[in-house]
């Protein structure tokens, strides 16, 4: 269901030309195909530059790994019970 077959093809050009001649189907044809060239250009550019910014932005600002404390269970209980008795208040 995805492809055409012979008929269609057949069908389809000659519509084409039946529609925009026989002299201008090659210039539409060169058309068509500079404008592919140079979306897919624009496209590898728009990619370049992203992959570039990304760089970058790993080059210029490292990402810092967060810092963990050595706080014993008992020092961590008193630090959460001064916490609560500041907020109540």
């Amino acid at each position: 269901m995805g492809s055409f077959g012979t008929t269609e093809i057949i069908l389809v050009v000659a519509v084409l030309f039946l529609l925009f001649g026989a002299s201008r189907l090659p210039q539409l044809a060169k058309s068509f195909g500079q404008t592919r060239k140079a979306f897919k250009d624009g496209m590898r550019e728009a990619e370049e530059e992203e992959k570039a910014e990304q760089a970058q932005k790993s080059i210029s600002s490292p990402v810092e790994t967060p810092q963990i404390s050595s706080m014993s269970d008992e020092a961590f209980a008193e630090e959460l019970r001064k916490r609560g008795e500041v907020n109540q208040n």
